[in-house]
Formats: C-alpha cells, structure tokens, sequence
C-alpha cells in the first residue's frame, strides 16, 4: 500500500457506537464498515475525535482498531493513536499496528501545549518508533496550539510521515504547508468538510470527514470531481451539502453526527458523559436537511 492510497479520496472519521448500557456495539460498528466502504469511500478513520476516543479505554480502543479493521473487506484502516502524553501515543501507536491498522492519525499535543521543538520531538518519536505511514493532526480548536507550518515542513522529510490533516479553518495557513512540503511525499488532507473543496483547490488531496458517514457517496463524488479537476461538479456538491456541514457543528462534534446517523436508521446516537444528545431546538433543523437530501438522492 503506497502514501497515496492512504492520503488520496475520501477517509469518514467513524462514529464509535455504544449500546444502551454503553459498551462500545461492535455489531453496529462493523455494519457501519460495511456500509462505508460499499458506498465508495476510500479509507476509514476509527477512534479519532469523532470516535470519542477521549472517553474510551486503551483497550477499548484496540478492540475497536481490531473490529474495524475485521470488518473491512479492502479500503485502508487509518486508526487514531493519539495523546498529549508521547509515551501514551507510542503505546496506542503500536498497539495499533499490531491490531491490523495500515496508518496512524495522531492529534496535536492538546492540553499541555507544547512549544514547537516539542512538537516536533514528539512526532518524531512516535514515527521513529511505530513504522507504519503517520498523519499528523492540526485542529487548534480542540488542541488550544497550532502545529507550526515549519513543523510541519521538517517532519515531512521523515520517511513513515505522509500527512498532515488540516483543521484550522485558516486557509493561508493550510496553503503553506501545501507550499512547503510539495517536495516531499507528503500530503494534506482537510480535516473540515467545509473546506474540502478549498483545501483540494490548493493542492490537498482528499478529506477526513465527519460528514461522510451520513453523505459517503455524495461527499466522495464531490472530493473526486475536484480532484480530477471538474470543479463545476464538485463545487454544486458543496453547495448541496453546506447545510448539513455546518449542521454537523452546530454542536461538539460528534454529539449532531450521531444523531444524523440516528435519523438515517444507522444505530442509537448515545455518546458517554460528557458528551450529550443534541438538544430538542436543533434536531428538526437536521431532521429537515436529511429529508431535503434524501429526497434529491439519485436512484439507483
């Protein structure tokens, strides 16, 4: 499996599903492979932020590696092996591979914030040690610190680092890194369906994507029509799906996906405290948008 069949399409940041006693449902999850990955989209993405990794167990979060990566039939497995703690990283980092995981996404050191220099030693271990390909993770919103654009230049020339997934919301920003590490084998995926068409229009190659697991085949139609230049298409795609993308924050991720995925009849949309149901004044807004698209499908 080459950089480019990990960093190229469309890769939905699954849901993580618990039952009613909240026990992560592995039945669920891997229907939720299967229907993923017969809907086109090129890679999954389990147990990052919208898989709410933060409120499950190390080992919780390996059997879910593993039950992804048992259900999937070909697409590639980029699991979330992230932490503030670079032990910890390394830990799930490696635990990971030894599941089945084909990459790694690995978030910006959150909480602790670190300076540049450790940043970048802290990407460098986890790649030094887990030899598998690695996304780094810039979304500042959770993170409260930018990945710096020359940390993300320098850690490109590392062998087992082939991506940065972008979520600041600051296009010059993502443009930069475009620009600095065009030398490299190396790309930059958006890390907001907002800004997939933008971020691919600057030279990014595809998308992490909440949206995707409501809208997998109108959000791979719309990655692939800018990526192969018919940015008519793939600009009425976006447009199209506007509403749903800010829908799906119109609340912490992934509390409004869940419930959308709940509408569509894809599992419950219970989360684990602290993380709650949508509230009563945005599901009819959601329930309405859903409707709206599901109505302008196109048949079979």
């Amino acid at each position: 499996m080459t950089p480019d069949d990990l960093t190229t399409g469309v890769y939905p940041a699954m849901t993580t599903p618990f039952d009613d006693d909240g026990r992560i449902d592995h039945d669920q999850l891997a229907a939720d492979v299967r229907r993923l990955e017969d809907a086109g989209v090129d890679g999954l993405v389990p147990v990052g932020s919208t898989g709410e990794s933060a409120t499950v167990t190390h080992d919780e979060h390996i059997e879910v590696v593993e039950t992804v990566v048992e259900a999937r039939d070909s697409v590639p497995v980029i699991a979330g092996s992230g932490s503030n703690s670079t032990h910890e990283a390394v830990s799930l980092s490696r635990r990971s591979a030894e599941a089945g995981a084909d990459a790694l996404l690995l978030i910006s050191r959150y909480y602790n914030k670190p300076e540049p220099e450790g940043m970048e030693a802290h990407y460098r271990r986890v790649a030094d040690e887990v030899d598998i390909p690695q996304i780094i993770y810039n979304v500042p919103s959770r993170t409260g610190r930018n990945i710096a654009v020359e940390t993300a230049a320098n850690l490109a020339a590392h062998e087992n680092i082939v991506g940065y997934k972008a979520a600041s919301g600051d296009p010059n920003r993502i443009s930069e890194v475009v620009e600095r590490t065009a030398d490299e084998q190396f790309s930059v995926l958006s890390g907001d369906d907002g800004m997939t068409l933008p971020v691919i229009a600057a030279g990014g190659t595809g998308v992490i994507s909440v949206a995707a697991n409501v809208e997998p085949e109108r959000v791979s139609r719309m990655t692939w029509a800018a990526l192969e230049g018919r940015f008519e298409e793939a600009r009425a795609i976006h447009q199209e799906l506007g509403p749903l993308f800010r829908a799906l924050f119109v609340e912490t991720n992934p509390i409004p996906v869940k419930e959308a995925m709940e509408i569509r009849g894809y599992g419950p949309a219970d989360l684990r405290l602290p993380m709650t149901r949508l509230s009563d004044e945005h599901r009819p807004e959601l329930e309405a948008i859903l409707a709206e698209l599901e109505e302008g499908a196109p048949t079979a």
